[in-house]
């Protein structure tokens, strides 16, 4: 079946008809780039103050644009405003509508393309989804920070190969996570300085031959550093076909997804009945559609999940470049959505997991039984040798053979005697027993970065600080 031709604004003079009714859906965005509706006015405000400071519109002319663009704005905003798929995207939307209420509208694409437009849109639209995630990850340290501190004594065991290993407070697990954060964190505020530069004025790929002031416009939506100096792209060529800054975007939030989906996995394994160290509240889980007992950790687990999406977004853009010659392709298109859906996912599974921190409570029994096995302090036992002089190695052979021992004898290795301790090794003295002391083995560690009980409170207050100091 043959489709009928359609007629688009966006089409030149060149064509002599539109595009065909399959080619027109094919080839739309508007039905996901309306997003950048807020930003695409910004720019056009900025575009048209500026072509009216170089004397290509009148001040009537510019005034008319600007209350015209305030207009649909407001339209926009409160959902009355009516999008034509058939003008294919949010720039022509716009700007078809303005110039059907504003005459002067028509001049308001001198010197731009869409291809500087749209670089320009979202490179606005990423900085306000950068700022509101840092503050989003902001707050998500706070929440493992305070649930870290409200069970600031409970001891749980850390593991290796998912296998208990050493014993460490539940809070310095948790801070580990702020860690991962803060390092998410100053990605993506590095990141930010590479998103805000001012591509416009480039033009398709030429910029113009009129006297644009791009530094005018730079200013305006400001597109400046520390010291308030412009900061605009220097080709034009790479101005509007530069999409590194959405790839940066996109590894920074894979990354952040992967921490957040190992949090959770941390999570999901706590909240079992073989750990049961914690308790997620029922409104951060759902029940089984056939098991009445059943109270299954949903929101951890999708966080996990989610993960998959925004690394194959990272792998969907960097596959959408590789092969593209300079300049502009409509190849570009499909990175929006790739972008959107990565912001969109990353944000709503860190203010999940914030919401969900928040409610946990914590089975300090269940925790202090398990951290009170007697084989978590069995590299305790090492250093103690090492202590008396004894090589490492030969230590942990000694200390090896005394664990294998215990288990043929059906003991742990608290309930040996000091004769059996010397058995494997001379050095051992009555003090040895004694290493099993849960409390005393805590305070025994004091190097920075360790999980003892004056370097976890050291790192809770230190983090308390400088949180209470972030914006949230």
């Amino acid at each position: 079946m043959k489709s009928k031709p359609r007629a688009a604004v966006s089409r030149s003079g060149r064509f002599t008809s539109g595009p065909a009714d399959e080619v027109a859906a094919f080839t739309e965005s508007i039905s996901f780039d309306w997003r950048l509706w807020e930003h695409d006015i910004m720019g056009s405000m900025a575009h048209a103050a500026m072509l009216r400071k170089i004397g290509i519109l009148t001040p009537d002319e510019a005034r008319d644009i600007l209350k015209g663009l305030e207009d649909i704005g407001s339209e926009i905003e409160s959902g009355c405003f009516h999008w034509k798929p058939e003008l294919e995207d949010v720039h022509m939307n716009i700007e078809a509508e303005l110039t059907a209420r504003v005459p002067a509208g028509a001049k308001l694409h001198t010197a731009r393309s869409r291809n500087d437009q749209v670089a320009l849109d979202i490179r606005l639209w990423l900085r306000d989804e950068i700022v509101e995630l840092t503050g989003e990850l902001t707050q998500l340290q706070r929440a493992l920070v305070a649930l870290g501190d409200r069970y600031a004594l409970v001891v749980i065991p850390g593991y290796t190969h998912l296998q208990r290993a050493q014993p460490v407070f539940f809070a310095h697990h948790l801070l580990a996570y702020v860690e991962m954060v803060e390092r998410d964190l100053a990605r993506f505020r590095d990141c930010f300085e590479r998103v805000n530069v001012c591509p416009l004025g480039s033009g398709a790929l030429a910029g113009s031959t009129l006297p644009l002031d791009r530094e005018f416009v730079a200013r305006f939506l400001h597109f400046t550093d520390v010291d308030g100096k412009p900061r605009i792209t220097q080709n034009s060529m790479d101005a509007v076909s530069d999409r590194d800054f959405i790839v940066e975007f996109c590894a920074h939030a894979a990354l952040l997804a992967v921490h957040l989906s190992r949090l959770s996995e941390d999570i999901v394994l706590w909240a079992t009945t073989e750990f049961d160290f914690i308790r997620i509240a029922d409104s951060f889980t759902t029940g089984s559609s056939l098991m009445p007992q059943k109270k299954n950790p949903d929101v951890a687990e999708l966080t996990r999940g989610k993960s998959a999406r925004v690394i194959g977004n990272l792998t969907s853009v960097l596959t959408l470049l590789k092969g593209l010659p300079m300049t502009y392709n409509r190849d570009l298109q499909e990175d929006k959505e790739r972008l959107f859906d990565t912001s969109d996912t990353v944000r709503r599974c860190v203010r999940l997991t914030t919401g969900m921190l928040g409610q946990i409570t914590v089975n300090e029994k269940a925790c202090a039984d398990a951290s009170s096995d007697p084989s978590l302090l069995a590299t305790d036992l090492a250093d103690y040798l090492v202590r008396q002089g004894v090589p490492f190695r030969q230590a942990h052979h000694a200390i090896g053979g005394l664990v294998a021992h215990a288990e043929a004898s059906r003991k742990s290795l608290a309930q040996l005697t000091l004769d059996e301790f010397l058995k494997f090794d001379p050095h051992f003295q009555r003090e040895a027993l004694q290493i099993f002391d849960l409390n005393g083995a805590m305070s025994r560690r004091v190097v920075t970065g360790s999980p003892g009980v004056k370097q976890v409170r050291k790192q809770l207050a230190r983090w308390k600080r400088a949180l209470g100091k972030s914006a949230p």
